[in-house]
Formats: C-alpha cells, sequence, structure tokens
C-alpha cells in the first residue's frame, strides 16, 4: 500500500498529481495550519508573457497560529472569482482542450464560495477525474491522528497499513526514516521531471497550475503527466 500526503492546493501542479497517480491511497492534510503566501491559495497560469499569479484571497486577520486549512474563509469582499474565470477565458480560449473544460470552471466561478477547502476539494476532484487518476483520497480532518511533523506523516501511514510512504524531495529535510523503517514502512521521494508540451504561446513555462496542460493536451495529460517520472527512490 503506497500512501502519499499533501496539504490541498488551488489550481494544483502537475507534480502534485503525479504523486497521487503513483500511490494507491492519497492524504488531503486539510487539518494543520493555513501557510500564507503558499500555493493552498494560489497558483499560476500561462500568459503571452510568461506566467501570472491567481490568487484566492483568504480571512487571515487575527487567525494565525490558530486557522486549519480546511476552516480557511475565502474574503468575498475582494472580487476574485470573475477575475480569475476572465483570465482564464482570455489566456486559454484558444488552447485545443479549453472548450471541453469551460462549462465546469465558469459554473465553479459563477458560485459564491466560503471556505477554501470546499473550492479546491471541487476543483482537484474535477482534475483527478479529467487526468483518470482513480486513487482513493483520504482527508486527515476526518482521520486518527497524533503527533507532528514526520510523526504526524507516520501516524496517518499507519493508519491507511501503509507499507512505503511516498514523500516529495522536501521531505528529506525534516523525515526520520529511521522511525518509519521501525514501522516498517519504506521511504521513497518522489523527484518529479517536469515535462514540457505545447503551450497556448511560444516558449515553454514550466510549474504552472495542472490546467494549463488539460487545456493543452486534454487527454493526452495523463501520458505526459505519467511519462516524466525520473523514479522514486530513497
Amino acid at each position: 500500500m503506497i500512501v502519499s500526503i499533501n496539504q490541498p492546493a488551488y489550481l494544483p501542479w502537475l507534480g502534485y498529481f503525479h504523486r497521487i497517480a503513483a500511490s494507491d491511497a492519497h492524504v488531503v492534510l486539510d487539518h494543520v495550519q493555513f501557510e500564507k503566501n503558499s500555493f493552498i491559495n494560489r497558483n499560476k497560469i500561462r500568459t503571452p508573457e510568461g506566467w501570472r499569479w491567481l490568487t484566492v484571497p483568504v480571512k487571515t486577520a487575527g487567525k494565525f497560529g490558530d486557522l486549519p486549512i480546511n476552516q480557511t474563509e475565502i474574503a468575498n469582499d475582494k472580487p476574485w472569482s470573475d477575475g480569475h474565470w476572465q483570465n482564464l477565458r482570455l489566456h486559454y480560449s484558444r488552447a485545443p482542450f479549453f472548450a471541453q473544460h469551460a462549462g465546469f470552471f465558469e459554473n465553479i466561478y459563477s458560485r459564491q464560495w466560503e471556505k477554501l477547502a470546499d473550492v479546491t476539494r471541487e476543483i482537484t476532484a474535477y482534475l483527478l477525474n479529467a487526468f483518470e487518476i482513480r486513487t482513493k483520497l483520504y482527508y486527515s480532518s476526518q482521520m486518527n491522528f497524533s503527533g507532528k511533523k514526520d510523526e504526524l506523516v507516520l501516524s496517518l501511514c499507519r493508519e491507511l497499513n501503509a507499507t512505503t510512504y511516498l514523500s516529495g524531495p522536501l521531505g528529506r529535510n525534516y523525515l526520520r526514516q529511521e522511525i518509519f523503517h521501525d514501522a516498517k514502512i519504506a521511504v521513497r521521494f518522489d523527484d518529479y521531471a517536469h515535462p514540457q508540451y505545447a503551450q497556448a504561446y511560444p516558449g515553454f513555462e514550466p510549474n504552472l497550475a495542472a490546467i494549463d496542460l488539460l487545456f493543452n493536451a486534454g487527454p493526452e495529460s495523463l501520458t505526459i503527466v505519467s511519462g516524466s517520472q525520473k523514479g522514486a527512490r530513497t
């Protein structure tokens, strides 16, 4: 049983989906503290000039230190959703597969969202289906766990009877592999090699939101995502 764990993200990048696709089960780490200036509430899209951020504004005043991701509220007093939809239309309308998915995103941005976790969950579910990734998702806020940092990760892996934990490369900075080995759980690191593909504008910009690949490659997206693997290694 290969388990991966990651915080939720708004319009996640390709590496996010690559790790999920390489797992038997994936835990969305939604009970931990919201991090400002992270990918939890923003990501990049392609423009003629290169890239730009799309950011969902959230209510953080006076809440840092006690702001779980799954309880983070969207600051709807700031007009964000119409701007995000207009940016997608402006920059991707000529992408080969934009029209196929436009209806979903138009609906997403026409709705009133109160919590960040709800909009990220719905978009991620749609993208997983579009990429034909069938990995089972769990949410840490609904699981039994204990500890912090690597002990929290180990606790979640034990809850799912993991035999292997597939970590992102930054896990090398804090994971004590010996506590996983003592629990008979192997640790591997997913060193994602970003693929190149045809984008809507000349040149190539890596590390964008995965919708960039979806709008440009459509049904070939999963092959492109999976074919870029260097190999998960210890």
